[in-house]
């Protein structure tokens, strides 16, 4: 399970890297169905007026995935089991 954890930890993190990568190749600020996915996405990025380090950001959005992912594999390890007998 930790391994799992640590994966979801490591895609959150990567996803605030793709973000940072696209985002200034397309448009200096991001509209439409682009501010959606990246809200849905990396929560901290709705906090826009703030002003947060790169690495700050992909930090926290690491830990909210890390959390996402603890949750998500705490009810995948509790949900019954169908026998194939």
């Amino acid at each position: 399970m930790r391994l799992r954890i640590a994966i979801w930890s490591f895609v959150g993190a990567l996803v605030v890297v793709l973000w940072t990568l696209y985002f200034p190749q397309t448009s200096s600020t991001p509209f439409g169905l682009g501010w959606i996915l990246m809200c849905l996405t990396c929560p901290i990025a709705m906090a826009r007026h703030h002003a947060f380090s790169f690495y700050f950001v992909v930090l926290l959005n690491a830990g909210t995935y890390a959390l996402v992912g603890s949750v998500v594999e705490a009810i995948r390890n509790h949900r019954p089991r169908l026998s194939s007998n």
